[in-house]
């Protein structure tokens, strides 16, 4: 499996299979050009979204005709199983920013977890629903989201084989966010990609947690 960082909450996984999926799907130039990442050029074969905002639901940013998941419930696509987790976008069960879905795309032989715009910690409850968790992409700025305390809590309770920051301030992302810095200060086992891509297979995984920091492809 091939997971490539396109910018912000999306990301571009490609199975063993060659099936397409993209990830929270931002709108380019978004926000009055807070969102500064450029459009998608390939196709895709499914989009994931996990919640209704611009800078997460743009399905208009991906070429194709791609299958969109969103909402509660199970899913399976190409193959491929999509679990969901109710959650919210704040810490006020959200009253403050609406829902958020957590999906689990069940792949490879690997869970990979998004989290979209978490904005609140995981439940024991939560977390046993998840299920072992091999790749989190996991939102770190704050604000709107988890912050690099809450991030680092989400991280502990799981426990990933490998975490991947996302959703924090950029030269491509101006809004009220932070870098993902803080998130990685007090972390052991990082390692920063130069590039935008990884290649992850089930027997080859690290433990313990990884945080593994990837470039924007766009």
């Amino acid at each position: 499996m091939k997971i490539k960082f396109l910018g912000h909450a999306a990301f571009l996984i490609t199975t063993a299979d060659g099936v397409r999926i993209v990830t929270d799907p931002y709108e380019p130039g978004g926000f009055g050009g807070a969102i500064a990442h450029g459009p998608l050029e390939e196709p895709a074969d499914i989009v994931i979204i996990s919640h209704g905002h611009a800078d997460h639901n743009y399905v208009k940013m991906v070429p194709g005709d791609p299958v969109v998941v969103q909402g509660p419930g199970e899913q399976t696509h190409r193959g491929i199983t999509f679990r969901a987790l109710a959650s919210h976008h704040d810490t006020s069960r959200g009253a403050e920013r609406g829902r958020n879905v957590v999906r689990v795309i069940d792949a490879d032989g690997m869970a990979v977890c998004h989290l979209g715009d978490l904005g609140h910690d995981l439940s024991a409850e939560d977390a046993t629903a998840l299920g072992s968790v091999d790749v989190l992409l996991i939102p770190v700025g704050g604000t709107f989201t988890i912050d690099a305390q809450g991030a680092t809590t989400v991280v502990n309770r799981l426990r990933p084989r490998i975490a991947v920051p996302m959703h924090y301030r950029t030269p491509k992302v101006s809004l009220n966010i932070a870098a993902v810095d803080g998130f990685l200060a007090d972390k052991p086992r990082v390692r920063r990609v130069a590039g935008s891509e990884i290649e992850v297979a089930k027997e080859t995984l690290p433990e313990p947690t990884e945080i593994v920091v990837l470039e924007p492809a766009l």
